[in-house]
């Protein structure tokens, strides 16, 4: 039976433009979509956009336009920037669809028949920036504002439908104790029972009465239902849950084999780790294996945020380094679940230090070696006549690839990529130790032909390891060396693999970055 995996990012609001925090959540949901289908996986990885609710009416008011125009003319910038990064989605769910609109009052309403919706009266708090009504432990006294992002407070008084949380509150605690992994990383447990679990769930506000854009109550068109039901409800909707074509929200939801990841950003774990699981609880439905909630990019002004303005936007970089440089550096520099700092030196140093120095330079190497040596052909390796650096080369290759693999499973990309570059730097001491121009020179053509094939291979593995992290390059890689793309899971190794072309140098696959020079247009560009 054929393996399956969902994977989704949130559904991103078309506020403004796209920065570096949404690429970089989409990114990880692309590399292990992608590694996924190399594992054999049947993989649907769904992104999208969340396009109802009042700040963007409001936005869509100052630039004179419906709010659907809006949202149409964002949502174009989003796919381009997708498109951009090598994103490969099955599916971008937009919360104005049609089929979404309809599903997501089939809950409304199947939640309201259970009684576990109810009409009733919201007076409080409310930070239009974040959709969310506020208790008094996530405003800032001093100035009233919104702990989340600094914005304003408006205080609210009207009707409102309640989705009841505290109904679930026991279920939903159970429910972490007998899945620890559950919630990812650890501390976000501890951080919703602490925070909002213990001190007591109230009853969540579900639909607005001041604003039209959203979606409406079927029983009570004046309510228009609450941006978060709206947002979460896409997992759902967007494989077809409560709609005619369903097929594949049985064939991934419905399959209790199947693995079903949530990526989220944790300034949004709350709404995911606690109102999403009671929301499938209410519905009857089965749980995610994992929400995942990844840490903030950060720089000298803190958190990156549109309403900062402090955004860096990804297309400058994929414009001037490529895709594959961007993406490297965000999998590879950013630990899943921490926060890291963003410097425009960090991300050129990692390019010349890592795909330059390293993976380009081996790449070099080995290319000009064998055509100068062997006429362009990669070399068999004997098996029998081995030395001793070349079996400890081998060792080093068979063990990256489990290794590899481990880490991917648990979703550490960044040690999984480390992995990687300690089999490439084995590849350029191989290089140093035994070389093989003196080997050459020497007559030594056994000797020789076993070290560049090892130089290929670690070549072709690496390549074929790190491909779903460089798309590109990784094809650049193999069509150098004369081979085809791996696409099967990289199980062991066949080092007298049949290679049918001849390896070819071509341009420098990663050109090195003068820092200085770079550091100026960054800076110019960023101002």
């Amino acid at each position: 039976m054929t393996k399956k995996i969902y994977i989704t990012t949130p559904i991103y609001y078309p506020s403004a433009k796209l920065h570096l925090g949404h690429a970089y959540t989409t990114i990880i949901a692309d590399v292990l979509a992608r590694y996924k289908k190399m594992q054999g996986y049947e993989v649907f990885f769904l992104t999208g956009s969340d396009e109802h609710g009042q700040k963007i009416a409001k936005k869509a008011d100052e630039n004179k336009q419906t709010p659907q125009k809006f949202v149409d003319d964002i949502v174009v910038g989003f796919k381009n920037l997708w498109k951009n990064l090598n994103i490969d989605y099955d599916k971008f769910i937009r919360t104005t669809d049609k089929n979404n609109i309809l599903s997501v009052q089939k809950i409304f309403r199947k939640l309201l028949k259970q009684n576990d919706i109810y009409l009733g009266k919201y007076e409080g708090s409310y930070c239009i920036s974040c959709e969310e009504f506020l208790t008094d432990s996530q405003i800032n006294k001093t100035n009233n504002t919104c702990k989340i992002c600094q914005g304003n407070i408006t205080t609210l008084s009207e009707p409102s439908y309640f989705l009841k949380l505290e109904k679930y509150t026991k279920q939903l605690l159970k429910y972490y104790d007998e899945h620890p992994l559950f919630l990812w990383p650890l501390n976000r447990k501890t951080e919703m029972i602490n925070n909002f679990i213990t001190p007591g769930l109230e009853n969540l506000s579900v639909t607005r009465t001041s604003f039209t854009w959203g979606v409406p109550v079927l029983e009570n068109p004046k309510h228009v239902i609450y941006v978060w039901i709206d947002a979460l409800s896409n997992y759902l909707t967007g494989l077809g849950y409560l709609q005619d074509d369903d097929i594949n929200f049985k064939k991934f939801w419905l399959d209790s084999n199947c693995e079903i990841v949530n990526l989220v950003g944790k300034e949004i774990s709350r709404f995911h780790m606690i109102y999403w699981p009671i929301l499938l609880m209410a519905l009857n439905l089965r749980q995610p294996n994992r929400i995942l909630a990844h840490g903030w990019i950060t720089n000298e002004e803190g958190k990156m945020s549109k309403s900062k303005g402090n955004v860096i936007d990804p297309l400058v970089l994929v414009n001037r380094y490529g895709a594959d440089g961007l993406r490297f550096f965000l999998m590879k520099e950013i630990i899943i679940g921490h926060d890291a700092k963003y410097s425009h030196e960090l991300f050129l140093n990692c390019y010349n230090s890592y795909l330059v120095n390293d993976l380009g330079n081996l790449l070099s190497r080995t290319v000009t070696m064998i055509i100068k040596y062997c006429d362009g052909k990669i070399p068999k390796v004997n098996l029998n006549k081995l030395q001793p650096e070349a079996i400890e080369i081998i060792k080093i290759i068979k063990s990256t690839i489990n290794d590899f693999n481990i880490e991917m499973d648990e979703y550490q990309i960044h040690e999984a990529i480390n992995v990687v570059f300690k089999l490439i730097t084995s590849g350029n001491k191989l290089i140093d130790l035994t070389k093989p121009w003196d080997l050459h020179k020497n007559n030594k053509t056994i000797e020789l032909h076993n070290i560049l094939n090892l130089l290929a291979n670690i070549l072709i593995i690496s390549s074929a390891l790190l491909s779903p992290i460089l798309v590109n390059s990784s094809l650049k890689i193999h069509e150098q060396l004369g081979v085809l793309k791996i696409t099967k899971p990289i199980v062991n190794i066949n080092l007298n693999e049949v290679f049918n072309k001849s390896v070819n140098k071509k341009e420098l696959l990663f050109p090195r970055l003068n820092i200085e020079d770079e550091l100026s247009f960054l800076n110019n560009a960023f101002k």
